[in-house]
């Protein structure tokens, strides 16, 4: 309940327009600093659960064993991380295109589900709290890899989840 809480909190705070990115270039120290603040920390943290719920456990679990088998006793970037989790999918998934666009981004998309019969369509728009007309810019471009998952009718509930990556604006 209260990591809900810290995610919810972090949200509002990343749902504003003066909000900033996970991961961005600094030309100082002081920048550093400001980058690692608890937005930084508990939006990365939702990324990964994101990441190992649609990837499933043992697969992250493996992800990140070869992670730190490659890093052990050095230095890493963040594409360490995602060319480790490249390397587990074994070319199934391009694990780092797909979460740059979690991480290059500032906010986060709120996905539209519409249902007609047996046709789903889904949409992704950047979604904003409050427009702040000093620190406004377009953010028409953003596009996130969204990985999205569901059940049917047909299924059992914990035996038949089905995946489906949201990479366009609409699906």
């Amino acid at each position: 309940e209260d990591f809900l809480t810290l995610i919810f909190k972090a949200m509002m705070k990343d749902a504003l327009n003066s909000s900033h990115p996970v991961s961005s270039a600094v030309q100082s120290s002081g920048q550093i600093e400001e980058m690692f603040d608890a937005l930084s920390y508990i939006k990365g943290a939702s990324l990964l659960l994101m990441l190992k719920h649609y990837l499933t456990k043992d697969v992250f679990q493996a992800g990140i064993k070869i992670y730190l088998h490659h890093h052990n006793y050095g230095t890493a970037q963040s594409d360490d991380l995602w060319d480790s989790m490249n390397e587990i999918t074994n070319g199934t998934l391009d694990v780092k295109k797909m979460m740059k666009t979690w991480i290059v981004h500032k906010g986060f998309p709120l996905v539209t589900v519409v249902r007609k019969g047996k046709i789903i369509s889904i949409q992704q728009e950047k979604f904003l709290y409050r427009v702040e007309p000093e620190n406004w810019t377009s953010d028409a471009s953003y596009l996130w890899h969204i990985p999205l998952t569901y059940i049917t009718n047909r299924c059992n509930f914990t035996h038949c989840t089905n995946a489906y990556l949201l990479d366009q604006k609409s699906g």
